[in-house]
């Protein structure tokens, strides 16, 4: 799926990845910014990209309480910091010095992160053909290095969100269709649930009557979205 604070468009796929992606047009079209989840299919697109900081925020907490590192109640401390500075700034971006400080702050953090997990050492012996399995702090820490300009998204730009908390809200219905409501006996009746619930999303968005839309249909009276939003999921 994805969405806006005024549109959303569901999708039925048999697979996540960039298949999918692509059969969906919005990701290989888009021009905007997109924060999401950071799944690796979505960084094949060209567009700019943000991290959600939501995500990150569950994985610091088990990190911190599981692991017992310090870095990770750090870096939470640090973007929750970010955010309430954001949210509290009557500008429109923060200054170039307090940016520049910001990123040293953050560099920081993610420096004791990789000295307190350094990469597994290869076993004694005979030598194992693949990748050598990371711990879940490395692969966060790692992840937190690689998309620093993602992670830190919200902090460079004051329209991107901490979040992708819009697309979580819009995703719940789905959600619910699938676990609570029976789920769906058909591929097809997916896809149409998908197409209906997406039209219904939007209606309720742009602050129109959803009875009075879902009539209008049958009168050849479509909706037709205000499109111009510049971030989605």
């Amino acid at each position: 799926m994805a969405s806006t604070a005024e549109l959303t468009c569901y999708f039925a796929h048999r697979r996540r990845g960039r298949v999918a992606i692509d059969e969906l047009g919005i990701l290989p079209l888009f021009e905007g910014l997109a924060v999401h989840d950071g799944l690796q299919s979505y960084f094949k697109y060209r567009c700019d990209h943000g991290l959600c900081n939501a995500h990150h925020l569950r994985e610091l907490i088990c990190v911190y309480e599981d692991f017992d590192q310090p870095w990770a109640q750090q870096m939470i401390d640090f973007l929750l910091e970010v955010k309430e500075r954001k949210e509290k700034s009557k500008g429109w971006s923060f200054s170039r010095k307090t940016i520049i400080g910001f990123e040293h702050r953050y560099r920081e953090i993610v420096q004791a992160g990789l000295e307190a997990n350094p990469p597994p050492a290869q076993a004694p012996g005979k030598k194992r053909r693949g990748r050598k399995k990371k711990s879940k702090p490395l692969n966060l820490v790692e992840r937190l290095q690689e998309h620093e300009k993602a992670t830190l998204a919200f902090m460079y730009d004051f329209c991107v969100p901490f979040d992708n908390n819009q697309a979580e809200r819009d995703l719940r219905m789905m959600k619910v269709q699938q676990k609570i409501s029976g789920t769906f006996r058909s591929f097809d009746g997916a896809s149409a649930f998908c197409t209906i619930r997406g039209y219904i999303s939007t209606v309720r968005k742009q602050g129109m009557n959803v009875i009075s839309a879902l009539q209008d249909i049958f009168s050849e009276r479509q909706l037709l979205p205000n499109i111009g939003m510049k971030t989605a999921e």
